[in-house]
């Protein structure tokens, strides 16, 4: 047997030595990363480990930086980067959630302790970390400086430049009740995450169009970052789905969906894990379209009755493209039932149609009502005047024609307001507001929280101020209220502006 510091005996090979072989016959497939991911966060905790109870210059400490080390080069050259990301209770080895169970719960609980007393909640890389660098990064994690997480990190921060350790790539954890509350930062978070997220699914997206295997270990990180990014502070997320970019349109889009779908589950008690899944279904719901001709998807005419078929073909074409992925086994099955029934009704009609009667999924119910509210409030290439988010919402609640789960929609309305995020609304003081986020209160989904972004003449303010319409004066009258909903257009207003 090895000793308690991992050291093999001699004669025999190093778990990394024979980790090494395994990526070399095997490649970094999930079940790989699953595999030797346990091996580098075990040596990662026998590093950290040795070097809290030996000198640096002991042969055992070097040999667990060794390790480390050699196993994190290993892991970059198989998969061109690493990231580890604490989540909850929960430990990531790139986007592969790493089993916990009696043999590694020593290992997983001395790691979530050290990072999360040093403000760590993101470890990546993309290229290999010296001896050096670990040992710098491994002795803050052992003794870290300052009065709590938040201060901790930033002194990390400053002392891995002022080493000239760059290789790191390190984040706080988006859901510590130690992050600051601050809005600039809570925006500058979210605006992060939107866009790595729409960058990575047009890059998945034009893979499947060119044929070739897209990385989706890279879209299951991104998938994480929604999530985590949700439960922390979902109203700055869910805001940056106003911003409906027309050029990137396929791409927002997909984005937007699984932002809506992933806060919708949550209204809707699903946990965290539920919540990645749901997210990274709705994130693929329209892939089939990477098979429509790009001319027609971009044409800014009216579409023919030929290219209408093409379009609406969409969602099986969608479930043959997951099929045929090299990494086919990545989707779970659920993934193709969302593709393929994302624009059908309750009564299973709408398109494509259905050859056997099943009902719907729970996945698919929550997608397209994502789906739907974010394709009729968005100016697309053949709609270039969408309605308003509040016609939309109306539209879906009371029109039953829609086909659309009620209990889902009910959920939806309760998570965005009568007045959904993103409206610009007139109040009666004549000022005009976007809609900032639904009020949490209940009784007061007809007064959402808004930001004044006018004065009563119509002069525009940005940033503007945020003013909860639950408001009452001394008399217990409303101080502000809404009369109306407005065009953004009409008044050469970017309502995307105010959430960035």
């Amino acid at each position: 047997m090895s000793d308690p510091t991992g050291t093999p005996p001699s004669g025999r090979p190093s778990v990394v030595a024979r980790n090494t072989q395994a990526i070399q016959a095997t490649g970094l497939g999930e079940g790989t990363v699953r595999k030797i991911g346990r091996t580098w966060v075990t040596a990662f905790y026998v590093a950290l480990r040795n070097l809290k109870m030996y000198p640096l210059e002991n042969a055992v400490v070097q040999k667990g930086l060794e390790d480390l080390t050699k196993l994190s080069a290993e892991l970059i050259d198989g998969d061109g980067e690493c990231e580890f990301r604490l989540a909850g209770e929960f430990l990531f080895l790139n986007a592969t959630r790493m089993k916990l169970d009696l043999d590694n719960y020593t290992s997983f609980s001395f790691l979530l302790n050290r990072c999360r007393d040093a403000g760590v909640g993101v470890l990546r890389f993309h290229e290999r970390p010296s001896q050096r660098d670990w040992t710098v990064l491994l002795s803050f994690l052992i003794n870290p400086q300052g009065k709590g997480p938040g201060e901790r990190f930033d002194i990390l921060q400053s002392r891995l430049a002022e080493l000239n350790v760059s290789v790191f790539d390190l984040a706080p954890p988006i859901d510590s009740e130690d992050d600051p509350e601050d809005e600039i930062e809570a925006k500058e978070r979210a605006k992060k995450t939107y866009q790595q997220s729409v960058v990575a699914t047009k890059e998945v997206l034009n893979s499947v169009r060119m044929g070739q295997s897209p990385n989706v270990k890279k879209i299951k990180r991104v998938v994480q970052g929604i999530v985590d990014q949700i439960l922390s502070d979902e109203t700055s997320l869910v805001g940056l789905t106003a911003i409906r970019d027309y050029d990137d349109y396929t791409f927002t889009h997909c984005v937007n969906v699984s932002i809506f779908s992933i806060a919708l589950g949550r209204r809707l008690g699903l946990t965290r894990l539920q919540l990645y899944d749901l997210g990274f279904t709705a994130l693929f719901h329209d892939i089939g379209k990477s098979r429509v001709p790009i001319d027609i998807i971009q044409k800014p005419d009216a579409l023919e009755e030929e290219e209408w078929r093409l379009v609406m073909a969409h969602p099986w074409l969608g479930v043959l493209a997951l099929f045929q992925l090299r990494e086919q086994s990545e989707f779970p099955y659920r993934s193709m039932l969302v593709a393929y029934q994302h624009h059908m009704k309750r009564d299973l009609t709408g398109y494509p149609r259905s050859l056997r009667m099943s009902d719907m999924t729970f996945y698919s119910k929550i997608v397209a009502v994502a789906d739907g509210f974010d394709a009729a409030t968005s100016r697309r290439v053949y709609t270039t005047k969408p309605l308003s988010p509040a016609e939309v919402l109306q539209e879906m609640r009371d029109n039953p024609r829609r086909g659309m789960d009620p209990v889902v929609v009910k959920a939806f309305v309760a998570l965005l307001g009568i007045y959904p995020v993103g409206s610009l609304v007139v109040l009666d003081s004549f000022e005009l507001a976007i809609v900032h986020a639904a009020n949490p209160i209940a009784e007061m989904l007809s007064r959402p929280i808004v930001r004044i972004i006018s004065d009563d003449l119509g002069n525009v303010e940005h940033p503007g101020r945020l003013f909860d319409l639950a408001q009452r004066n001394e008399s217990g009258e409303y101080t502000k209220s809404i009369i109306k909903t407005a065009d953004p257009e009409r008044y050469g207003i970017r309502v995307g502006d105010y959430f960035l």
